[in-house]
């Protein structure tokens, strides 16, 4: 080539490189945790000496989704960073079909519960340093388009998978998963995924508080938290009984909330123990000219048995939007859990569920390790300025340094001394 726009000249190198030398830090942290002991003593083997363990897939598709990889195609570019494999001795590196084939093998209950037990002793180890002992939980269902063969059409109208999350509003853990089929509705049996959360919080924690939408305006989950003294807001579905309580409230009961107004009413459910505050607020339609009689209002109704005033309530439930709803939004575009990779429904639940797992180690190294400058980015951002920091891997004396650039050099130092400091005492040193 003799004509180029900009004048530099391409060459060639046998340095050993890598262009992930933040994601190296990431996984220095899983092996201060102890991850691929927990993974290996959780999920099923490999049935013979040769095959691979399953820290072997789980770990590399971790790093995989926080590195910005969408699919098990995208896995390639870890193949090839052999710098980031030296660094975290990574010794072998199962082809993409072979991870799809462990996806499909392992994508029923054992693999699952597996990982969930992981998920457990991980979240013990995120609240073990924390005095709170009351939390609540943020539950949603997400829709994932997906034109598989074995998807379902879901209430939206499109093929893929809806399936349940669970957040602890306090710190962003994702404390439950369940992958569903997209033709499952969001309100079947909502109570069962909330039991499974509660069990997911170790000894001496538990959820004090509730807040979901209108999917889970069912009489058995208000039964559920007035037994377990547990206080909650959740959306309710505006059917013929709570249109008439809306219509029966005073005009002179309206109170300015913000762009629009609030009052309240008391309800009850046909099998509901207790009867229930119904806080309303309305905002006016703009009037259609040829149909004088249509609905003045558009309304939003929540169903809750806190105490505190309608307008805190109403500010309260939300705040769902940030503790529930950003956050499923960064496990989808932010770890790639907007698509799934197989046309098996187990394989796709199991995925879903690493990358529950990735994303409750980014909420764990954030909090533990990362800066207070840092604890809001999204994982996003953590990319740009982090994890691809480019880095050069040198041997002498036998000793391995990554050499990056000076600018990133004392930022380095210091996530490493804090992965130093919070490594586990089960965790093999490395």
């Amino acid at each position: 080539m003799t004509q180029t726009v900009l004048p530099f000249k391409l060459h060639t190198t046998t340095d050993t490189l890598t262009a992930h030398a933040g994601l190296v830090l990431l996984g220095e942290y899983c092996e201060a945790l102890g991850l691929r002991e927990k993974l290996n003593s959780q999920l099923p083997g490999a049935k013979s000496g040769i095959g691979y363990a399953p820290a072997d897939y789980i770990y590399t598709l971790i790093l995989m989704l926080h590195g910005g990889g969408r699919s098990l195609a995208d896995l390639r570019i870890l193949r090839e960073d052999k710098g980031l494999q030296a660094l975290l001795n990574i010794g072998v590196f199962p082809s993409e079909s072979a991870f799809g084939d462990w996806l499909v093998r392992h994508g029923n209950g054992e693999g699952l519960a597996g990982l969930a037990n992981v998920q457990r002793e991980l979240l013990a180890l995120a609240l073990s340093a924390d005095n709170r002992k009351e939390y609540t939980l943020d539950i949603d269902a997400t829709q994932i388009v997906a034109h598989k063969y074995t998807a379902e059409y879901t209430y939206k109208g499109e093929k893929g998978y809806m399936p349940m999350t669970g957040h602890i509003a306090e710190n962003g853990w994702l404390v439950g998963d369940e992958f569903r089929a997209g033709n499952i509705a969001p309100a079947a049996d909502n109570l069962g995924f909330i039991r499974y959360c509660e069990q997911q919080l170790p000894a001496g924690k538990h959820f004090s508080a509730l807040r979901a939408d209108s999917a889970a305006y069912q009489a058995e989950i208000f039964n559920h938290c007035e037994d377990n003294k547990q206080v909650y807001a959740i959306g309710a579905k505006q059917d013929a009984s709570v249109q008439k309580a809306i219509a029966a409230i005073p005009e002179n009961a309206w109170s300015v909330y913000r762009d629009r107004e609030i009052a309240e009413t008391v309800h009850c459910m046909e099998n509901t123990k207790k009867a229930f505050r119904l806080i309303v607020t309305r905002k006016p339609k703009q009037q259609d000219l040829f149909e004088e009689s249509a609905e003045k209002y558009f309304y939003h109704t929540i169903a809750s048995n806190r105490t505190e005033t309608a307008a805190w309530v109403k500010d309260w439930y939300c705040q769902r939007g940030e503790c529930s709803e950003n956050r499923i939004k960064e496990l989808k575009c932010g770890l790639g859990m907007e698509r799934m990779p197989s046309g098996d429904e187990k394989a796709n639940a199991l995925f879903f569920r690493i990358g529950a797992l990735a994303y409750n180690l980014l909420v764990l190294f954030k909090a533990e390790i990362l800066p207070k400058s840092h604890q809001r980015f999204q994982v996003k951002t953590l990319r740009w300025r982090f994890y691809q920091v480019a880095g050069k891997i040198t041997r002498h004396a036998n000793a391995i340094y990554l050499k990056v650039n000076e600018s990133a050099f004392e930022f380095f130092e210091q996530i490493r001394a804090s992965i130093w400091r919070a490594q586990r005492p089960h965790a093999s040193p490395g």
